[in-house]
């Protein structure tokens, strides 16, 4: 057998004996998490567990906490110095999460990640080589758990399927994050998303200021901004690119 082949062959057994052991550490703490209300176990333990025993994917719905914006940040920036360099990463984020720092740096950071902003209309979710999925209530809590959000292990083949579809769905009409508008300067989003719902309306410039509550002049001077922010050359393109980028819900 010549060296490369040798090398090679070696380098091919080392990868599957680290998978063997990752996928072995992944299988024991599921274990240990079994007799357990999956809530009292620490979210950076299950993200960490999760992404660093991915073989393939790991796709992450990111609404906008900072506890799980934190752990998977955490959890990829360590995984990505293991065998598993070339899995699929795609962070789905909603408009908080968009924002932060920690995410922006790890787009920059890590070649493996792929982050899209958009409003899945998901709660906290984690999918892991299309097998497992990790949930975690938006907000809910469970009164019987002391009152923790309410959290879960998926394995059903079928469950987990259903997940991965919604996903690819919100996935797909969800906008990359380098084109997504921060619209952060003197505007906030809120009022950027009220006059938008103006020039969308089609509220003369008059009323819609004096809704705001700001003069004609400063009403005028956020229009101009927030077109320039969106890369559009009129008031109803801007309208139409709000929809497109989820700054404003579309109309069925």
């Amino acid at each position: 057998m010549a060296p490369d082949h040798v090398e090679r062959a070696l380098l091919e057994a080392r990868d599957l004996i680290e998978s063997t052991v990752i996928r072995h550490r992944r299988e024991l703490a599921q274990d240990s998490w079994a007799g357990t209300a999956l809530e009292k176990v620490p979210l950076a333990e299950v993200v960490d567990t999760l992404v660093g025993g991915a073989e393939r994917t790991v796709w992450v719905v990111m609404p906008g906490g900072e506890e799980q914006t934190d752990a998977v940040c955490t959890a990829l920036a360590r995984s990505a110095e293991g065998v598993h360099r070339s899995v699929d990463v795609r962070l789905l984020c909603g408009e908080r999460t968009a924002s932060a720092n920690a995410i922006r740096a790890l787009a920059r950071a890590d070649p493996r990640c792929e982050v899209r902003v958009g409003d899945a209309g998901l709660s906290e979710v984690l999918l892991v080589d299309g097998q497992l999925v990790y949930l975690r209530g938006g907000g809910r809590t469970d009164p019987a758990r002391g009152g923790v959000r309410q959290a879960t292990l998926v394995e059903d083949p079928a469950t987990v399927r259903a997940l991965e579809l919604m996903f690819t769905g919100a996935w797909g009409n969800a906008m990359a994050l380098a084109e997504y508008p921060r619209l952060d300067g003197r505007l906030c989003r809120d009022s950027a998303r009220r006059i938008l719902e103006c020039l969308r309306t089609g509220h003369t410039d008059e009323v819609a200021a004096r809704e705001m509550q700001v003069s004609l002049r400063t009403y005028r001077r956020h229009v101009a901004e927030i077109m320039r922010e969106l890369g559009a050359n009129s008031r109803f393109q801007a309208g139409v690119r709000a929809v497109e980028r989820g700054l404003l819900p579309s109309r069925h």
